[in-house]
């Protein structure tokens, strides 16, 4: 298949994502996949694809790309200041270039992770499943690495039929990634923290640090004592909110471990992963503690938005 888009600049930490391979999990490989999985579900969605096909994952900054042939894009999550030829053009709504257009972004002006989508999803290497990259295994979207100056990205799949630009989805039904709130079940170890310990994840504020990446991230805030025997390993999910000895809190995500001894004390609901995928070092976040009830309700919210997007 002839490329598609020209990367001219491939912009600070670009990769290829998917929805990543949980069936590798009992392998012990990450499940990996999109960050923020809403995000990425839509821009597909608004192209006319499957949720699965693959999108482009750019992080705090975003590529230059250049169009070699006529395609339907549409860019989600953080707002990097989309522009078309050097013109500001709308977020989550399809849009259709023409060759020779130039798609780029401006500056950073909210959020960590914007999503690029393509008309046939981007395609990449598959492995165990997913063309979801890796860096760790150097396996998976465009030869197991981030984009690169020169690279040239073709489509997975023919494009559906008709291609419909102008597609978006209302402000109202998009995460809140403003409030940097995230709602959250007490974990399966909450036991192990006394009271005071309880009140203080749940009522703080915490910093992401400067050791954070797609793996998970360091929190700066209160520290958090706890109390018992030594765990054994046990499976981790992403959302899960481990509490090592030094009393700090850790946040996991998309390429977390598949196994951990620290206790999870917390477990960040699926429909505020979105909101966590869009922090970035140094911006604070804070806990609200939420039952299971009111999680299945804000997430079949958010699966409803998407929905509304198929009809």
């Amino acid at each position: 298949m002839s490329g598609l888009l020209h990367v001219l600049e491939p912009g600070l930490f670009t990769t290829v994502q998917d929805l990543g391979r949980p069936s590798a999990i009992t392998a012990g490989v990450s499940p990996g996949g999109a960050m923020d999985r809403f995000a990425h579900s839509t821009a597909n969605l608004l192209v006319g694809n499957e949720v699965g096909l693959a999108t482009l994952e750019c992080t705090l900054s975003g590529p230059r790309l250049e169009v070699e042939h006529s395609c339907l894009l549409a860019v989600t999550g953080a707002d990097f200041e989309l522009q078309v030829n050097g013109k500001p053009i709308p977020m989550w709504t399809g849009i259709f270039l023409s060759p020779g257009d130039q798609l780029s972004f401006k500056r950073r002006v909210t959020g960590a992770r914007a999503y690029v989508g393509i008309a046939g999803g981007v395609a990449g290497d598959r492995w165990l499943g997913s063309i979801s990259t890796n860096l760790m295994a150097a396996r998976g979207g465009m030869r197991g690495r981030i984009l690169t100056r020169g690279d040239v990205l073709t489509t997975a799949t023919d494009a559906a039929v008709p291609v419909i630009s102008g597609r978006h989805l209302d402000s109202r039904l998009r995460p809140d990634y403003a409030s940097h709130a995230l709602h959250a079940i007490r974990g399966p170890h909450a036991n192990r923290l006394d009271a005071d310990a309880v009140r203080a994840l749940f009522s703080s504020t915490f910093a992401v640090s400067r050791d954070a990446d797609r793996m998970g991230y360091r929190l700066d805030g209160p520290q958090l004592r706890s109390s018992g025997d030594e765990l054994l390993s046990f499976g981790l999910t992403a959302g899960a909110v481990q509490l090592p000895a030094g009393g700090q809190p850790i946040l996991l995500m998309a390429d977390h471990q598949t196994a951990g001894g620290y206790p999870v004390v917390a477990a960040v609901i699926s429909a505020s992963l979105p909101i966590a995928a869009q922090l970035a070092p140094g911006e604070e976040l804070r806990f609200v503690e939420t039952g299971v009830d009111e999680a299945l309700r804000l997430r079949a919210m958010q699966q409803a938005a998407l929905a509304s997007l198929r009809s």
